[in-house]
C-alpha cells in the first residue's frame, strides 16, 4: 500500500516574507517555503564565499544590497550585470583562474532573505548584511558598470567592484592552499619547493 505525503504547507511567515518585498520593493518572488527572489529582472547578484566577501567589503567600503546564505555571501548588482562578469574577468586579467566567483541573472534566483526587523529562524536561514533601502533607493545604490549604479546613484563601479572579488577570491583559495598544504604535511618533513 502507497502512502501519499501532502507537499509542505508555507508557514505564515514565508507568505508575509514574498509579501513584503513586492510590497515594499516591487521585488518578484517565486515559492513559499523558502521564498526566492528572482534574478535578472531588477538586479543580478554576485556570489562568493563569506570569508572573500568580507574582505571585499572592507576594500570597496559602499555597495548595494548584501546577503549572508550558510557559507556565501551575495551581492546585489544592477540587471545585466551578470552577463558582464566573465568579459569581466577576461578585461581584469582574471579570465581562466579557477576562481570562486559566479553570478546569477535572468532565469536565478536566490533564497529571499528574512526582511530587515524580521525575526530569523534556524541557523544558515539567509539574512541581510546590508538591507536593501526603499523601493527609490535600492536600484540607485546597484554597482553597474560606469560607477553610477542603476539609476544614477551613488554605488561603486561595477569593474572596482569585479576586481576586488576577483582578488579576495584568490587570496581565500590560496590560504586554503596553504593550510591544506601545512596540515598535511609528513611530521618533521621539511617543505620541498620546485
Amino acid at each position: 500500500m502507497a502512502f501519499l505525503v501532502p507537499p509542505p504547507r508555507s508557514s505564515p511567515e514565508s507568505g508575509d516574507r514574498a509579501q513584503w518585498y513586492a510590497r515594499e520593493l516591487g521585488w518578484a518572488t517565486t515559492g513559499t517555503s523558502p521564498v526566492r527572489l528572482l534574478t535578472g529582472l531588477r538586479f543580478d547578484v554576485l556570489e562568493l564565499p563569506v570569508s572573500a566577501g568580507h574582505a571585499v567589503l572592507r576594500r570597496v567600503g559602499r555597495t548595494g544590497p548584501v546577503a549572508l546564505a550558510g557559507q556565501r555571501m551575495r551581492l546585489l548588482v544592477a540587471a545585466g550585470s551578470a552577463d558582464e562578469l566573465p568579459g569581466l574577468l577576461d578585461w581584469l586579467e582574471w579570465g581562466g583562474i579557477a576562481l570562486d566567483l559566479s553570478a546569477l541573472g535572468t532565469g536565478g534566483h536566490i533564497t529571499a532573505p528574512v526582511p530587515p526587523g524580521g525575526a530569523v529562524g534556524s541557523p544558515g536561514t539567509a539574512v541581510w548584511l546590508r538591507p536593501p533601502g526603499s523601493r527609490q533607493e535600492v536600484e540607485r545604490s546597484l554597482p553597474a558598470l560606469g560607477g553610477l549604479g542603476s539609476s544614477g546613484g551613488d554605488a561603486p563601479d561595477l569593474v572596482r567592484l569585479v576586481d576586488a572579488a576577483a582578488t579576495e577570491c584568490h587570496r581565500a583559495r590560496l590560504a586554503h592552499a596553504r593550510t591544506h598544504l601545512w596540515t598535511h604535511r609528513p611530521t618533521g618533513q621539511p617543505f620541498a619547493f620546485s
